[in-house]
């Protein structure tokens, strides 16, 4: 059964399923959606719990005797096994799957891993955790989704902000949900009057935007060209290489039609896109004199002609590359 995370609570609250999958590549997310079912877990009685860590030297008989073991204290315990998400190898699928066929119901099995591929999610084991218990996808909180997040963190919370400062705080912390979830808490504990406006929260917090290639990506599929500008200089503060910039954009496009694995709201953006930029391969070949550049085979700023394609694929009309390259020559 799926379960979304802002469902997880009332789903425990209906009683507890004899295996939880919780898989994501947002930390914060997934740690807060475990720490849900163990604290529903401790309230049914599982006081014991063994962590597993599925690392070098793990075997997957070791899943099977603990689930077979008997506590020591006759006490119901929670499995909370741990595995990154490239470990699901056979031996994984047959553990996990013999441990399903016969479950304890002393015992509560809780698998947190990483973003799973859609090759993993049509696996025999995915599907045996599916049909026994439930799997709880999380993905990552867009710039879009952020003050809405923001919003209900700080309800929660108990506190009263305006929505200029909430759209101010998702400014700040965009990209980085642990660093939103501590300035909340910073916020709780300096007392400020309620309502608080962005004034006040711009003197309590700290710039905490941080970005990857995938957000900058997601930008220009988006045709936001303000926000590429920003998330571009970031990265470049940030010390971030431009030929891995251009690496992941590259991957990226190529992988647009070949049946590459895309996360669903990047896909949703594709054909707005295309309707853009036209072929992929056209905008390649604007990407190869850019990596020209930063090579030094080519004069001028790399980084300038890089943040002038991005913009252009956008909708902001600017001549392309293509046009000057003849000029660029040594």
């Amino acid at each position: 059964m799926q379960v979304k995370p802002r469902d997880l609570s009332s789903g425990l609250a209906g009683g507890l399923r004899p295996v939880y999958l919780v898989t994501g590549d947002e930390t914060l997310l997934v740690e807060e959606c475990c720490e849900l079912v163990l604290s529903a877990a401790r309230r049914e009685g599982f006081a014991e719990r063994t962590v597993l860590h599925v690392e070098p030297g793990f075997k997957w008989h070791d899943l099977l005797q603990e689930g077979a073991s008997l506590s020591l204290f006759a006490e119901r315990k929670v499995l909370d096994l741990r595995v990154p998400a490239n470990r699901f190898d056979r031996q994984a699928s047959e553990a996990l799957r013999e441990y399903l066929e016969d479950v304890s119901p002393d015992n509560l099995l809780l698998v947190r891993t990483g973003r799973l591929h859609s090759r993993q999610r049509s696996s025999a084991w995915y599907k045996a955790i599916d049909a026994a218990g439930a799997v709880v996808p999380v993905w990552p909180v867009d710039h879009r989704e952020l003050p809405a997040w923001l919003a209900r963190r700080a309800q929660a919370a108990g506190l009263d902000m305006t929505r200029d400062a909430v759209a101010w705080l998702a400014g700040r912390v965009e990209g980085n949900l642990l660093a939103a979830a501590q300035e909340i808490d910073k916020l709780k504990m300096a007392g400020l009057d309620a309502p608080i406006d962005a004034g006040s929260v711009e003197a309590a917090v700290t710039d905490a935007a941080h970005y990857d290639a995938f957000e900058l990506i997601d930008a220009v599929f988006a045709g936001d060209a303000r926000r590429v500008r920003r998330v571009l200089a970031t990265l470049r503060e940030e010390g971030i290489a431009l030929f891995a910039l251009l690496g992941a954009f590259t991957s990226q496009l190529r992988g647009i039609g070949s049946g590459q694995w895309m996360p669903p709201q990047r896909k949703r953006l594709v054909p707005g896109f295309l309707r853009r930029c036209g072929s992929p391969e056209r905008v390649l070949a604007q990407v190869a004199l850019v990596d020209q550049q930063g090579k030094g085979e080519l004069r001028g700023d790399a980084w300038i002609s890089f943040e002038r394609l991005l913009v252009r694929l956008c909708g902001v009309r600017l001549p392309p590359l293509e046009r000057e390259a003849r000029y660029l020559r040594h």
